[in-house]
């Protein structure tokens, strides 16, 4: 089970480094399944995670105060507007459209109601 928890840990932060550079992917809550599965798996790579000068702050920022940056704030809202925006200029069907308002609302509500790192 180490190995199988090592090799998803690694797996996640290659995708939370895809979302660096991708403003869709995101990037924290695939450094949290790392962290949750270096824990797991490798004091190490935990530790690793834990003082990486990217990706520790907004790892110990959660675990200890459920906190957001505001730069990851104000880039998760650029993006959700991005999709949506996208969305209407595709053409995406009216129904599509609500569900999408209703749901990027409740992220963003859920985002912009976390505390300040």
């Amino acid at each position: 089970m180490r190995f199988l928890y090592a090799g998803l840990g690694l797996f996640f932060v290659a995708l939370a480094v895809v979302g660096i550079v991708l403003p869709l992917v995101p990037t924290v809550p695939f450094l949290l399944l790392a962290a949750f599965c270096f824990a797991n798996s490798s004091d190490r790579l935990h530790n690793w995670i834990l003082a990486h000068n990217t990706f520790g702050p907004m790892i110990t920022d959660w675990r200890d105060q459920g906190a957001i940056r505001p730069n990851a704030k104000k880039a998760a809202t650029l993006s959700i507007a991005a999709v949506f925006g996208l969305s209407l200029l595709i053409g995406v069907p009216a129904y599509v459209l609500g569900i999408q308002a209703i749901v990027l609302s409740a992220v963003l509500t859920f985002i912009w109601t976390r505390p300040n790192g």
